[in-house]
This record gives C-alpha cells, sequence and structure tokens, in this order.
C-alpha cells in the first residue's frame, strides 16, 4: 500500500483551518457593512421600505460587534502567543506599521466620503479629529487600536487568568462610568475617540474594547488547540440564543417590533445602548458559532466573502471609493434612486469588491 503524503502537515493544516474560519467571519461582517453602506449611502431612511429596514437593514447591525470580536480573535491568534519569543519585536512593529498604514487610509477615505457634499473647511476640521466622518469612521477605531495595543497585549497576557476573564466586563465599566463622569477636560473629541460622545459619530476606544478583549478570551482558548472550536462553538451559539432572549424579555412582547426598526435605524448605536449591543452581540456570536464549526465548508462554498475577509482594508478602500465617486458622484444617484435600485447597486458593488480583492491576489501571486 503506497503511503500518500498529505498536502499539509498537521500543523500547517489547523493554522489554515484557523485562517480560514477567521477570514470568513471578517468577510461576513465586511459584507453587512457594505449592503448597509451601499443603500444608506444613496438613500435616506425615509426612502426605505419596511422590508428593506427589516429584515435587510437590520440584519447589518451585526457587522460592528462581530468586526471586534474577529479583531481580537485575530489578534490571540496571530500575536499574544508571540509576546514571550524573540520574533514579538517584528510582530509587534507589524502591527504598529499596520496601524499607521490604516491612518492614512482612514484620512484619505474621509475625503473620499465628504469632498462632494462639505466645505474644505469642514473636511478639515474632520481630518484634524474636531469632527468625524461615518462611513470610514470603523477604520479610525482600527487606526488608532494598532498603536496602542501593541504595548498592552504583553501585559494583558502576564495578568492573571481570573482578571483576563474579567477585563472585558472591567473595561466596559470603566468606559460607561467616564462616559457619564468625566469631561475629559472639556475636549469633545478626546471624549468621542475614548468613550464615545452623543454629537459625534464614534467608535470608542474604551466603548469597544470589551468586544475586542472578548474576541482575544476566544481566540485564546483555541490558539493552541485547534479541536477545542467545537466547544467553543456550542458555548458561543448558547450565549447567542441567550442575548436573543434577553433581547425579547428588556424590550418587552408588546415592543419588539418597534424596537427592531429603531435599531434598523441605527438607534442606540453610537453611544452605545444596551437593546442594540444586546442585539448586535446576539447576531454576531451566532455568526462566529457557525465560522468556527464549518469554517472550511463555508469558506469554500462562500468563497467571495471569504475573499473580502482575506484583505478588509482593501475592501473598504474599493466599496467606499466607487459609493462615493461612482455611484454618487460620476453617476449622480444620489438621492435620485429607488431602494431596488440601490439594493441592486450594493450587490453589484459587493460582487465588485470581491473581484478586486481576486485580481489583487492573482497580482502578488498569493
Amino acid at each position: 500500500m503506497i503511503a500518500v503524503r498529505p498536502a499539509f502537515a498537521p500543523h500547517e493544516w489547523v493554522a489554515t483551518a484557523r485562517i480560514k474560519a477567521i477570514d470568513f467571519a471578517r468577510g461576513v461582517a465586511v459584507a453587512l457593512m457594505i449592503v448597509s453602506h451601499g443603500v444608506k449611502g444613496l438613500l435616506p431612511f425615509e426612502d426605505i421600505p419596511a422590508w428593506g429596514l427589516v429584515p435587510v437593514h437590520l440584519v447589518t447591525k451585526f457587522a460592528s460587534t462581530l468586526f471586534f470580536i474577529v479583531f481580537g480573535i485575530s489578534l490571540a491568534a496571530s500575536y499574544v502567543p508571540y509576546t514571550e519569543s524573540a520574533d514579538w519585536p517584528r510582530k509587534k512593529r507589524k502591527l504598529l506599521i499596520r496601524g499607521m498604514l490604516i491612518l492614512f487610509w482612514y484620512k484619505v477615505l474621509t475625503i473620499v466620503e465628504m469632498f462632494q457634499q462639505y466645505k474644505p473647511g469642514e473636511i478639515i476640521d474632520t481630518l484634524l479629529y474636531r469632527s468625524f466622518p461615518v462611513y470610514s469612521e470603523i477604520l479610525g477605531f482600527y487606526a488608532i487600536a494598532l498603536l496602542w495595543l501593541p504595548f498592552v497585549i504583553p501585559l494583558w497576557r502576564r495578568i492573571p487568568a481570573w482578571l483576563r476573564w474579567c477585563s472585558p466586563m472591567l473595561c466596559a465599566l470603566t468606559a460607561w462610568f467616564l462616559h457619564r463622569s468625566f469631561q475629559f477636560f472639556g475636549c469633545e473629541s478626546l471624549h468621542a475617540i475614548l468613550v464615545e460622545h452623543e454629537n459625534h459619530y464614534t467608535w470608542g476606544q474604551l466603548a469597544r474594547l470589551p468586544m475586542v478583549l472578548f474576541g482575544m478570551l476566544i481566540g485564546g482558548y483555541f490558539a493552541e488547540a485547534w479541536s477545542r472550536r467545537v466547544v467553543v462553538a456550542f458555548i458561543l451559539l448558547a450565549a447567542s440564543i441567550l442575548l436573543f432572549i434577553v433581547f425579547y424579555l428588556t424590550v418587552g412582547s408588546g415592543q419588539v417590533v418597534a424596537e427592531l426598526f429603531a435599531l434598523a435605524r441605527n438607534e442606540g448605536k453610537h453611544p452605545p445602548e444596551f437593546a442594540f449591543v444586546v442585539f448586535s452581540a446576539a447576531g454576531a456570536l451566532g455568526v462566529v458559532s457557525a465560522s468556527l464549526y464549518f469554517g472550511n465548508q463555508l469558506a469554500a462554498w462562500f468563497k467571495p466573502i471569504t475573499l473580502i475577509g482575506s484583505n478588509a482594508l482593501q475592501a473598504f478602500i474599493f466599496h467606499l471609493s466607487v459609493l462615493f465617486v461612482g455611484y454618487r458622484f460620476l453617476l449622480g444617484y444620489w438621492h435620485q434612486i429607488s431602494y431596488q435600485q440601490a439594493l441592486l447597486l450594493t450587490l453589484v458593488l459587493l460582487c465588485l469588491t470581491a473581484l478586486w480583492i481576486a485580481v489583487l491576489r492573482w497580482i502578488h501571486g498569493k
């Protein structure tokens, strides 16, 4: 009998499977955000029909929390294990360079988002953090986070395990306290960047850090033993179902429909309110659960989604450029088309984004 050598050594297969699972989950987050941006970037909420708000636009509310959780999982899987190795300085430098790169594109895409409808002075104020954009602001969160997290990750790994598991809740309570009780020396921008502010559309570093830390806990649990993912997947599925139940009980049966429409219109998103956080986290945990359990299969069945997740930065650059330069500026679709047309254009944009990343992979020989 002839022995057939596997295409990957066991540890290589595990790494590949883990990467595909993470890429798929990240791809779902980006795809949902593209759907949200594509529709809302062309139409006001008033022109979106009820079935467009619920369920179509409502489902996109899973995206933000999913982003933060997957970000934490990626950090735990690819960086935390190396904090005490000789390779850590290179890894840390890579994160810092990535942060600077994202910061550059965040500023470029801020101009892309605003050039058509805002005055030069307003754009400059936004570039200088006196105000904030909307569609590209998530990149601002990542850019800043990657400039300070590399210095904290080694400390996070050294603290006792019980404190690591408590860190998401402790961070959430700290952010809540600071948001309500501290004025950050009268600087609204600093308030918005750290814990969010009612007058600005931002993703606060401390306000959203609990989800990142939660993702790091998830990623750390199966980082050394991929087989643990099955246990993690079932725990996350149970947590997802429980959070949906909590949402239903908190809102009340008579108000669920009204609350779902409110969430679809982004009520409670910035700063984060309880109903929005619970609903978004419930959906995000369900996606992460499916990604861990069916990672390879889902990555193969929905390859365009996995492609998008493999290069989220390029996906952002491409879809925002096409949306604001192509659809809005060159074609003049801003508030000039029906919801069905906007949805179709968004699906086309989703496909073009995946194609763009496939072309980039082909160019770089990946």
